[in-house]
């Protein structure tokens, strides 16, 4: 009897075992489509806005993995397939040299946000208006121009401007942040400093800057941030290629979040969270699944 119990129910056993892995399989490609990764750069505008996305898309239901990369290497790993998505990348002018690298292994579904600009900035104080006056006083700003990462297509258009404007003065590669404390010491003591900048940026709302003109026009005029995919993420990601084609804010909202998040001991993902829950009709916007895409 048990000789024959044994046999009958090894079938059993066996399609229980096969159900039993065929929903293991099931469940991890259920976990794995669930999971999205986000790249960005580490300023303070892309820190704001890719938290706030990553807050949304957990809402529904997503594990949001966030890199900080260099400009370069975020735009090759959406185009390599290593990252899903960003919504960091500055068009046309600051990083439109490496979407013409990879325009066809991304997709660019436009902007998120608009009206950036970006430039060499002096504090008001400052008794020049437009780059190319800068080698008249070239001692008084120490033959200098305070940069950031060396990686951001903003450092790169700097180095053309300085070309272009044959100025006699070096660009100082560094981040955001050593620049902005180089801009805050120099206010402080009433020196003359010029330095990369960029709107939106908190720095604007604490302290009296301006742009310098620029006459030849190498940085260009204003631009957006654009969300940027990887390809095939439409098919495989229905409902997050949807939510990233949808996000959109001002730059008065960002500069209010980047606001916060630069006071001491801020948690920008704590922020990100505060400011999703305080702007539902927004957001609302972003899930609509019949709302017509912005871009």
């Amino acid at each position: 009897m048990l000789k024959s119990s044994g046999v009958f129910c090894l079938p059993f056993i066996l399609l229980t075992a096969a159900f039993l892995t065929s929903c293991s399989e099931q469940q991890l490609e259920a976990n794995r489509i669930k999971q999205v990764e986000l790249v960005y750069v580490e300023w303070s505008s892309e820190v704001a806005s890719t938290n706030v996305i990553r807050v949304v898309l957990e809402q529904q239901g997503y594990t949001v993995t966030l890199t900080p990369v260099s400009a370069a290497a975020m735009w090759q790993a959406v185009a390599s397939g290593d990252a899903d998505a960003m919504v960091a990348a500055w068009l046309p002018t600051t990083h439109g040299h490496y979407l013409k690298r990879v325009k066809n292994k991304v997709v660019d579904l436009g902007p998120n946000l608009e009206g950036t600009r970006i430039g060499l900035v002096v504090p008001e104080y400052v008794k020049v208006d437009s780059i190319a006056d800068l080698n008249h006083y070239a001692d008084r700003f120490r033959q200098r121009i305070i940069g950031m990462d060396p990686g951001a297509g903003l450092m790169s258009k700097t180095e053309q401007m300085i070309d272009v404007y044959q100025l006699d003065l070096r660009l100082i590669e560094g981040s955001g942040a050593t620049m902005v404390a180089a801009l805050d010491d120099a206010i402080i003591n009433k020196q003359w400093i010029v330095v990369t900048g960029w709107t939106p940026h908190w720095k604007f709302a604490r302290w009296d800057l301006k742009y310098l003109a620029d006459p030849k026009n190498v940085y260009g005029q204003t631009g957006q941030i654009h969300t940027v995919a990887r390809q095939g993420l439409q098919k495989s990601m229905p409902e997050v290629y949807r939510i990233l084609d949808q996000f959109h804010w001002s730059a008065k909202e960002m500069m209010a979040l980047m606001e916060q998040n630069r006071h001491k001991g801020a948690d920008p993902y704590q922020n990100a969270r505060q400011w999703v829950a305080s702007h539902p009709e927004q957001v609302a916007k972003w899930l609509d699944k019949q709302q017509d895409s912005p871009h």
